[in-house]
């Protein structure tokens, strides 16, 4: 993730001041009072998934608030989701007051007023998610205005799983499988959120297509290796082969034919840029995960009909 501000390098006393201008009246704008201003501590780091914008901070002891006079400077209508790593935060809108720790997740509106009374200091991630393209993914087509999520269990667990994962892995990734991610997140947690706001029973069959999408967003990330095995993945998803075969036929599709047909994508994907022009194809084979051109070949032409070479001959006439 980016650094946009840290307090690390500077001398303490100036640290809070510094804090207040740099992030509290231009990057979000919000008021703070911090219990122990010569002793402040802050980070802000962010990363970008299409239209969701990812924050992990650290904030020393302090009350946050967001008053009708910031409204007008923001540039957005956006909901923020926080899932708090250490600390907690009592979060406070429309006259309503909910506890958040590292076991509870929150959705707050950001362009409401608010305030966060942030207990400690707290390290905690903020997700950055439009109003409406949100609110369209809950099953009465609205999301609440704040609600709150048990991060420690079924569709809780798996969204801040896959949050987590996005900002420990997702950096470096193509932009445009970014914003795919970013897509598959919202998914996640509207469901995550919708179930817990009505508090209807998960199905097995909801879990399990939350925990694909965040299976799926796993090998999003490792496509490109070539020692990717349906046994590695189901290791590091912490499932069993069995299952994770099983949530794969939730596709109609094998795990291995899956990841082969998003290495195909990828590659016809490359194959289209100019701006990878200078690469022959058997460079493209191999940055997709494909040990051999003739394999990526035989597989594209399976998939989509052509011959690479179509593809460049295309794009250069």
């Amino acid at each position: 993730m980016d650094l946009v501000f840290s307090t690390e390098a500077l001398d303490r006393a100036k640290r809070y001041a510094a804090w207040r201008d740099a992030i509290c009246d231009v990057y979000v704008h919000v008021n703070v009072k911090a219990d122990d201003p010569d002793n402040y501590d802050g980070f802000i780091r962010e990363t970008q998934f299409g239209n969701v914008a990812m924050t992990e901070c650290l904030v020393s002891q302090q009350l946050i608030s967001r008053r009708k006079s910031h409204l007008s400077k923001l540039d957005k209508d956006c909901y923020y989701v926080q899932f708090i790593q250490h600390g907690s935060v009592n979060v406070v809108q429309s006259g309503d007051s909910f506890h958040t720790s590292a076991g509870v997740g929150a959705l707050f509106c950001a362009s409401e007023p608010y305030d966060l009374q942030c207990m400690g200091k707290v390290r905690s991630y903020y997700l950055e998610i439009p109003r409406e393209t949100f609110g369209n993914r809950f099953a009465g087509g609205q999301a609440p205005l704040a609600a709150t999520m048990s991060t420690g269990r079924g569709l809780g667990r798996i969204a801040v799983e896959f949050c987590s994962m996005l900002a420990s892995q997702g950096t470096n990734l193509d932009t445009a499988i970014r914003a795919r991610l970013g897509e598959e997140l919202m998914d996640v947690l509207a469901l995550a959120f919708d179930s817990a706001h009505r508090d209807e029973p998960m199905t097995e069959q909801v879990v399990q297509k939350a925990r694909l999408r965040s299976v799926k967003a796993w090998i999003e990330d490792h496509l490109c290796e070539p020692a990717l095995s349906p046994e590695l993945i189901a290791k590091s998803n912490g499932v069993s082969l069995r299952y994770l075969h099983a949530l794969f036929r939730l596709e109609g599709q094998s795990v291995s034919n899956w990841i082969w047909n998003r290495r195909i994508e990828l590659g016809h994907d490359m194959l289209l840029r100019s701006d990878h022009n200078a690469r022959s194809l058997t460079e493209i084979a191999y940055r997709v995960g494909f040990s051999s051109s003739s394999h990526f070949s035989t597989m594209f032409r399976r998939r989509f009909g052509i011959r690479p070479s179509d593809v460049t001959r295309s794009r250069s006439s």
